[in-house]
């Protein structure tokens, strides 16, 4: 069985730390199982954690006045998430749900904290992770003030690309399970309209779909509804 600290490794905010510093972090992990849909915390609990993903996947996502899903964002294996949590001590700012049978890593607050004051390198590097989060979520505003529902979707789908795509026979397959209300709730629209754009999307060649599961053919046609 892979150990813990090589594990951390691949995580991008732990990458470039030592194999004792890996230790150290993974000596405060614990290892928690989530079957599909179930939820890791909910909107306004208060937040004593942050976790990462060591299989399966998760969206974090906002309920808004009339009761409508707005998805924040997907976090797949090797990402961390809740880490706004470690800094202000506030509840969590969105609920997590599990899209598929997941395990997660979880890190209490005051274990990191104790960690941070050790350790400054470590957190650099999550200040780095969160201006990254910070820039995605400025990105998402732009999206939803200035672009219709074609261009949110075709942006959606190039991120999405970007983010869990993986490269089979010279196109892109999005390997990230959602349904159509889902990417309705991640730009801000109805079920409907996201059934309708697919459909143009894909009668035009710029996409195929599977299961569930979405391929970038022509990304290059997506672009031009950005």
């Amino acid at each position: 069985m892979q150990e813990a600290w090589t594990y951390l490794r691949q995580i991008p905010l732990f990458a470039d730390l030592t194999e004792e510093e890996l230790k150290k972090i993974a000596d405060l992990a614990i290892t928690k199982r989530y079957r599909k849909n179930m939820y890791i915390f909910l909107e306004g609990e208060p937040g004593t954690a942050f976790y990462f993903v060591k299989s399966g996947a998760i969206k974090l996502f906002q309920v808004l006045e009339d009761g409508r899903e707005k998805i924040l964002h997907f976090v797949r294996e090797g990402e961390i998430f809740a880490e706004v949590v470690l800094f202000d001590g506030g509840p969590y700012p969105a609920t997590a749900e599990t899209l598929e049978d997941t395990e997660v890593g979880c890190i209490r607050n005051r274990d990191m904290e104790e960690l941070l004051r050790r350790n400054g390198e470590i957190a650099v590097k999550i200040l780095k992770v969160m201006g990254r989060r910070l820039r995605q979520a400025q990105s998402h505003i732009r999206d939803l003030a200035l672009r219709g529902a074609y261009g949110r979707m075709a942006s959606a789908l190039l991120q999405l690309a970007e983010e869990y795509g993986r490269e089979k026979g010279g196109k892109i397959v999005i390997d990230l399970t959602l349904s159509q209300q889902e990417m309705a709730n991640l730009i801000g629209t109805s079920r409907e309209t996201v059934a309708r754009i697919l459909g143009e999307f894909r009668r035009l060649g710029a996409i195929r779909m599977e299961r569930q599961r979405i391929t970038i053919v022509d990304p290059e046609q997506l672009k031009a509804w950005i």
